[in-house]
This record gives structure tokens, C-alpha cells and sequence, in this order.
């Protein structure tokens, strides 16, 4: 068919190789993409003097793209994307007169060669998806006067954006996301056809820090622009009015996570057209400005992690297409506005870790469309919000961390779609209602650390996608589900409800046939109580005569639950503390593993009676270990005590110490299991700081004291210095110090003693665990610490410079996450490490801000998976 002059064999499901031969000459255009052929491409096929148009893109081509390409000297278009080519990009294509050259989406590697840059006829270059490495020549832009569209995104390119590219004024489109381009972004106020502008996840920084972006002042001349996205680059500067002077053509103004400092500008609101706007993971400050009001197009406002202040502008409320409003993680306060209830095309409302107060308001039942609602931790009040039964597509409600009470309605079944609801750390009572048993999408389900009482529905049993159930810190009784997903539930999802009964991996009391558990509980309770507090009171004489008489051969051991145990049943034990029974050593004690007769391993820890001061040590560790009881606490299982012996038998821990597991090069931890252990100490520490009549300091909190047993549960132990406060939230103590390089600054200069002390330690130790260095570090001394260091790398976008190594590689499939992961981590970090004990967040908010940035890295990581 030497005639033909067009093969168009594109969208179907051909396969095999391609065979094409030398009787086609007047062969112009030939389609073949979006099939399945295979094999590589020949060199010899390619003698089609007239050929002008050549797609193959959408393939599964491999080996090298030929070199022999350059025999098409007519050709002009030239689409090879979606194949598996490999190699380098052949710089023969140069001496073509190529219009268009797409390549995206293949394996090629190396440098795109100088000769592309010189194609004065190419108006679309696209070479996204690749592994393309280097740098763009200097005198990039000046011989390329038609290129309308510059795809680079997703390669490994390098070194600065040349300004030369000013001089490309027919650019329409500039992609080059996910690249290591760093210095500042170039003069763009030339290409004044420019719609899209996309420079998002580089390194390019600002022009000088912490003043204007000047760039984003020359941008205002390119009056068509449409979409900029900055996002995820090291900018450290201020916006400046001047881009309330961009055109009314942009839509979408992207740069969150870009170091952005100062206030927004209240010319923002000139930009009449926007409908996206993302300045989320900045270092914002002052108020939402209320011109934000004029912005009637805005569909998606991003404001959170910021540190944003006063009150949310009811101007808001005049956004008719307002989807998505995101300003949690600032420091807002004042109530949520009333006239919320406005904003009828609302789906995804975030408020959350703020300082909002007073009621919810009540018509906010009137926001149909509400898919997500976070509002936890604020200082919100009153009852459950009305109207639940009218949110029929919420997924996901979250109003945990505040002071809402009263009963939980029983119409709350009626939103149908819940994922998500979690209730925690509220004053909520009355019983869980049955109708919860209706939200069959339901997947996570917390209720903890309410007043909630009566019965766990068995109507529950029935909610087949639950993973994450709790209902700890409660007052429920009666028999625990055994059906369906509960099955599934461990005892820490059913801690300190006294009236509940169950199975015996629950830790719960055997319900008993015929028995009400809990109405006889009513009548025994009082008893046990007043015979506890005889035998106290019998125990502390006891202790205080033996302070005064010091009997020589008095060997005693603890209440129950705690077992007593004989000097020469610890000698058997441990083989008469033996070397090579030795796991551990500090100044005050050693620790050794050991056998007890009833073939119990337990981990035994001997107090070095050298001088009162250790002494001393054992009895506060003691006095504080006789009144805890915790999942991330070390149990105590014993004591052995006499003049001349004292030593406490504990729960052993396989694992080890988490210094080891961080300082050791024979073993090594995941970014989940660090976000785990973190999360482990938290929770011991809020126990201790929240869980009592008076507040527990531990002191002494660092990696060696925390435990890791054989489900690599972390369990805080050694409370050789903690402390019981009183009355105030502080005490001033000098006798004991903690270590070096965790202790609060306050401790070691005035020996004050709060709990924000232990906040200051989890602090460092969280630092620790990011970043695998200690304190006490040798680059570490007078100039420098392991905050400062940890600091700066955040105020420059830099954290990859602190972190550990192997947590973090450019490699990694699912890279951003773990950025956004340790980097929020380490932000959590430092507002535990504020200078004044004052400025530092509570356990709690600690706690719900570590559940957050894990929960934000599952579901990234999930996506990344799919």
C-alpha cells in the first residue's frame, strides 16, 4: 500500500511487537497509542521520509528510544508517553523541527540533553514522570520563543530556575513539581500569557528571609493566570499586599507548609475569583482578615496549623460556596459564630485545637451537606449538638477534648454514614445509646474518659467494620458483648469501668450466675474501703516505728496486691546476683533478670544502700509505685526490704530499654512504632499527671527509663525521684536532680518541680526518638543543644537535615508522608520544650495532637498504598 498516507489503529487492545517496513513512503501520520504492544523499538523500521506525526504513547514499550529518529526529518510531533523506555533521552531529537515532545510518564534517566533547550519550534515539551537529573542551562528560555507548555514535574532535577525564562513570553504553562530545584523563584512578570504556574515540592526559598516574596509582586503582571501552587518549598517570607493586585482570573492560590510568616494582607480580598486558597503549615500570626467576606467564589479556605488568632470573622458566613473550611491548629477564641448555619454547601468543617469556648451553636443542625465536623480540643461547652439526626452524610464527627455534657442523643443512629465519632474526654453521662448499633459504616468508636454509665448495647455487636473501640475511664457495668467484632477488642479498650464483668483477657472481674456484679459491688465497696483504710493507717504507724527503732533484721514486704519476697529467694533467683544475670545499672540501682520459685521472670531492681539520699530513693519510688497502676507504667510485682537490703521485683521486659533500641546499630524502629512508643509515654504521663487526687511527677523521664515489653509496649518506669504534689500545681525540691539534658530549665536552675517539667523531658525524648541523637550528643555543648539544632531545621524547611536517616529517604514511596509526619511531630516537640513552664501545652493536648499527626500518617500512607 505504498500510497497510504495515515494508520490510525489508536484505543484498541493490539498486542505483540511492532513490525513495520520500508514500502510505506508516503506514510505521514501513524497512530498506535492506547494499546498493548510490547518489545522495543527497531532501529531500521524507522525510514519514513514523510512521517510528520508519530503516537505511541499509552504502550508497553521498552529499551531505549533510537537514536534513529533523526532520519525523520519531517517529523514534528512526537508522543512516546506511558511506555517503559528506559535510558537517556537522545540528543539527536534536537536537530529535529519538533512542535511537540512528549516523553512523560517512562524510566528515562540522565540529563535532558542541551540540544532540547534549542528546538525553536517546540510549543509543548513534556518530560514529567521521569528520573531526569541536573540542571536547566542558564540560557534556558532565550532560544525557545514558541514553548507554550514546560512539563518537568516529578524528576530529580536540580540547581536554580534560570531567569532566563522570563524570555519564554508565549508560556501558557509551567509544571515542575517534585524536583530539588532550590534558590529563589526567578522575575516570571515577562510572560504575561502564563495561566499555570505549578513550582510546588522544591527547595526554592524566599529572597531574603522573612521579608517580602518579591517574585509573587511580578506575578501580578501576568494578567491571564489561573492556578499558582508554591506549596511545600522553603519561602520564610511575608506575603505581600501586592497580591490583592493579581488578576480576576485566579482561581487557586496555593502555599501551604512554605515557612509563610507575618499576617494575611487585607487585600486579599480583592481577589474576587478565587475559589481555593491553601496557606496551611505556615507560621501565620494576627486575625483572619474580614475582606476575606468579598471572596463569594471561595469553595476551599486551608488556615490550619497556623498561629492564627481572635475571632472567626462572621464575614465567613457570606461565603454561599464555602466547601471546606480548615482553621484548626491556631489560637482562636470567642464562640463559633451563629451564622455558620449559613454556609449550606459546607462539607468539611475543622475547628479543632483552637481555644473556642461557650455552646455549639444550635442551628448548625441546619448544614445539610456536613460530611467531616472537628471540633475537638476547644474550650466548648453545654450539651450534645442538636439536630444530629439531621447530618444524614456526616462521616466523620469529632467532639473530643472539650467540656460538653449531658446525655448523648438516642437519634444519633440516624446518621447512618458515621466512619468516625469519637466523644472522648467530655462530661458526658447517662447510657450509650442503643441506636449507636445503627451506624453500620461505623470504624472508630471512642467514648473514653466520660461519666457514661449503664450497659455496653449488645446492639453494638452488630457494627461489623469497627476497629478502634473505647469506652475506658467510664462508670459502666454489667457484662461485656462477646459477639460479632468484640471478639476482636483487648482489655485496653474497657479500662477503670469498676461495675464491668467478662472474659478474663478483658481484666475484668467473671460475671457471676445470678449475681448482680455491680449492686453487690454497692455493698461490699463501702466495707473494703474502711477495713483499707484501718490497715493504712496500721501500715503507716508501722512505718514510722520502724523509722524510729531501725530493727536491723526487719524484713517486710508491701500490701497486696504486691507479693513479698525473701532476701534468699531473690539471691536464688537472680544466682546470687550474678554478672550474668545483670541487665542494667545507674547510680542508684542495679537491675537484675531473675526466676522467682514460682517460675515467674521478673525483672529485679537493687537499690545501692549507700548514703540517705538513695534510700530516700527507694522510698519515693516506692511511695509513688504503692498508688499507680497503668498499661505504659512498669508494674511492680514486689518488694524485699531491710536495713541492709532493699529492692523491688518488677515485670520484666524483654525489649529492653528504647535508648537501646534508638542508640544501638543492632536494632531499629519504624516511624510507626516511634509514633507508637510516643504515644505509650504520653498516655503513662497523663495518667500520672491526671489520673489522682494530686498530680505524680516522674521527674526523671528519658529513653533509658522507657521499657519496651515483648509487644513492643512502651512502659515508663523508674520513679526513683518523682514527686507527689499537693495543693499547687509546683513544688520547690533541691535534694535530687534529674538528668542532664532533659531536666526543665526551671528544675535545674531553681529546683522547682511541676508537671510541666515531665512535658519538658517528653519534649526532649520525643526529639530523641525523630532523630536518634541524644541530648547529650557530643555536637552538642554551650552554642548549640539538640532543641536549638531541631529549631532551626524547622524554621528552614530542613528537617531532612535533623531526623534519622533510615526513617526518611527521597526514595521512599510514601516520602511526604513521613515529611509531614516527623516534621509535625517535631513542631509537637518544641511546644513542649517552650521556655517558661507556662508556655507549654498540657499532657493532654499532647496526647490528642500525637492520635492526630498518627491518624493523618495511616490515611496518607493508606493512599500512597492504593
Amino acid at each position: 500500500m505504498s500510497s497510504l498516507e495515515l494508520i490510525d489503529f489508536s484505543n484498541n487492545s493490539l498486542s505483540g511487537s511492532l513490525s513495520l517496513y520500508h514500502n510505506l513512503p508516503n506514510l505521514e501520520k501513524l497512530y498506535l497509542h492506547s494499546n498493548m504492544l510490547t518489545g522495543k523499538l527497531v532501529d531500521k523500521i524507522w525510514d519514513f521520509k514523510r512521517l510528520w506525526y508519530l503516537s505511541l504513547s499509552n504502550n508497553k514499550f521498552i529499551g531505549e528510544i533510537p537514536k534513529s529518529f533523526r532520519n525523520l526529518t519531517m517529523l514534528n510531533f512526537l508522543y512516546l508517553a506511558h511506555n517503559n523506555f528506559t535510558g537517556e533521552l537522545p540528543s539527536e531529537l534536537g536537530n529535529l523541527n519538533l512542535v511537540n515532545l512528549t516523553v512523560s510518564y517512562n524510566g528515562l534517566s540522565g540529563p535532558i540533553p542541551f540540544s532540547i533547550f534549542n528546538i525553536s519550534t517546540i510549543e509543548v515539551l513534556g518530560l514529567l514522570y521521569n528520573n531526569f537529573s541536573g540542571q536547566l542551562p542558564s540560557t534556558f528560555g532565550l532560544s525557545l520563543p514558541n514553548l507554550r507548555e514546560l512539563y518537568l514535574s516529578f524528576n530529580k532535577l536540580s540547581g536554580v530556575i534560570p531567569s532566563s525564562i522570563n524570555n519564554a513570553s508565549s508560556l501558557t504553562l509551567i509544571t515542575m513539581v517534585s524536583n530539588s530545584f532550590t534558590g529563589s523563584i526567578p522575575n516570571l512578570g515577562n510572560l504575561r500569557l502564563l495561566k499555570t504556574l505549578y513550582l510546588d515540592m522544591n527547595d526554592l526559598t524566599g529572597e531574603y528571609p522573612n521579608k517580602e516574596l518579591g517574585f509573587l509582586s511580578s506575578l501580578t503582571s501576568c494578567r491571564n493566570l489561573q492556578t499558582i501552587d508554591l506549596s511545600l518549598n522553603q519561602l520564610n517570607g511575608l506575603l505581600p499586599a501586592s497580591i490583592g493586585n493579581f488578576s480576576n482570573s485566579l482561581w487557586s492560590f496555593g502555599a501551604f507548609r512554605c515557612g509563610i510568616t507575618g499576617s494575611i494582607p487585607v487585600q486579599i480580598g480583592n481577589l474576587t475569583n478565587l475559589t481555593d486558597l491553601y496557606l496551611d503549615n505556615n507560621e501565620l500570626i494576627g486575625f483572619i482578615p474580614r475582606t476575606m467576606g468579598k471572596l463569594k467564589g471561595l469553595a476551599r479556605i486551608y488556615l490550619c496549623y497556623n498561629k492564627l488568632q481572635g475571632f472567626i470573622p462572621g464575614d465567613l458566613c457570606l461565603l454561599s460556596k464555602l466547601g471546606e473550611l480548615c482553621l484548626s491548629h491556631n489560637n482562636l477564641q470567642g464562640p463559633i459564630p451563629e451564622c455558620f448555619s449559613e454556609l449550606k454547601s459546607i462539607q468539611k468543617l475543622y475547628l479543632d485545637s483552637n481555644k473556642l469556648e461557650f455552646d455549639v451553636p444550635s442551628n448548625l443542625q441546619n448544614l445539610n451537606d456536613l460530611i467531616w465536623l472537628n471540633l475537638s480540643t476547644n474550650n466548648l461547652s453545654g450539651s450534645f449538638p442538636s439536630g444530629i439526626e439531621k447530618f444524614k452524610v456526616i462521616s466523620e464527627l469529632d467532639l473530643s477534648f472539650n467540656s460538653f455534657s449531658g446525655d448523648v442523643p438516642s437519634d444519633i443512629g440516624k446518621a447512618e454514614l458515621l466512619v468516625y465519632l469519637s466523644l472522648a474526654h467530655n462530661k458526658f453521662q447517662g447510657s450509650v445509646p442503643q441506636s449507636i448499633g445503627n451506624l453500620k459504616s461505623l470504624e472508630f468508636l471512642d467514648l473514653s474518659f466520660n461519666s457514661f454509665s449503664g450497659f455496653i448495647p449488645k446492639s453494638l455487636e452488630g457494627l461489623t467494620y469497627l476497629k478502634h473501640f473505647n469506652v475506658s475511664y467510664n462508670k459502666l457495668e454489667g457484662k461485656i458483648p462477646t459477639g460479632g467484632i468484640f471478639a476482636n477488642f483487648t482489655a485496653e479498650s474497657f479500662l477503670k469501668n469498676d461495675g464491668l464483668c467478662g472474659e478474663t483477657r478483658l481484666k475484668v472481674p467473671h460475671c457471676g450466675k445470678g449475681v448482680n456484679v455491680v449492686s453487690l459491688m454497692k455493698y461490699i465497696v463501702p466495707s473494703c474501703v474502711l477495713v483499707l483504710v484501718v490497715v493504712v493507717v496500721i501500715f503507716v504507724l508501722m512505718r514510722r516505728q520502724k523509722r524510729t527503732k531501725q530493727l536491723p533484721n526487719d524484713e517486710i514486704s508491701l500490701l497486696n496486691p504486691w507479693r513479698g519476697s525473701s532476701y534468699m529467694e531473690l539471691v536464688g533467683a537472680t544466682d546470687d546476683f550474678s554478672e550474668s544475670n545483670k541487665v542494667g545499672s545507674g547510680g542508684t540501682s542495679s537491675v537484675f533478670v531473675g526466676t522467682l520459685s514460682d517460675g515467674l521472670t521478673v525483672a529485679i531492681k537493687v537499690f545501692n544502700l549507700q548514703s540517705e539520699k538513695i534510700s530516700r530513693s527507694f522510698d519515693s519510688e516506692v511511695e509513688v509505685l504503692r498508688v499507680v497502676r497503668h498499661r505504659n507504667l512498669v508494674r511492680v510485682i514486689g518488694c524485699c526490704c531491710n536495713q541492709d537490703f532493699k529492692a523491688l521485683v518488677l515485670e520484666y521486659m524483654p525489649n529492653g530499654s528504647l535508648d537501646k533500641w534508638l542508640h544501638s546499630n543492632n536494632h531499629f524502629l519504624d516511624l510507626l512504632q516511634r509514633l507508637n512508643i510516643a504515644i505509650d509515654i504520653a498516655l503513662a504521663l497523663e495518667y500520672l499527671h491526671q489520673g489522682h487526687t494530686f498530680p505524680i511527677v516522674h521527674c526523671d523521664l528519658k529513653s533509658s527509663n522507657v521499657l519496651l515489653d515483648k509487644d513492643m509496649i512502651a512502659h515508663v518506669g523508674d520513679f526513683g525521684i518523682a514527686k507527689l504534689l499537693g495543693e499547687g500545681e509546683w513544688m520547690v525540691h533541691t535534694r535530687t536532680l534529674a538528668t542532664i539534658g532533659y531536666m526543665a530549665p526551671e528544675y535545674g536552675a531553681q529546683g522547682i518541680v511541676s508537671t510541666s517539667g515531665d512535658i519538658y523531658s517528653f519534649g526532649i525524648t520525643l526529639l530523641e526518638i525523630c532523630t536518634r541523637k541524644k541530648p547529650t550528643d557530643e555536637r552538642f555543648g554551650d552554642e548549640i543543644s539538640l532543641k536549638s539544632w531541631v529549631s532551626f531545621s524547622l524554621q528552614e524547611n530542613k528537617i531532612s537535615e535533623v531526623v534519622d536517616t533510615n526513617l526518611l529517604g527521597r526514595e521512599d514511596q510514601n516520602f511526604l508522608a513521613k515529611e509531614q509526619c516527623l516534621s509535625s511531630t517535631l513542631c509537637l516537640a518544641m511546644e513542649c520544650l517552650a521556655t517558661l513552664p507556662s508556655d507549654r501545652i498540657s499532657i493532654s493536648e499532647v496526647l490528642s495532637k500525637l492520635e492526630k499527626i498518627k491518624t493523618m500518617f495511616l490515611a496518607k500512607n493508606s493512599k500512597v498504598a492504593l
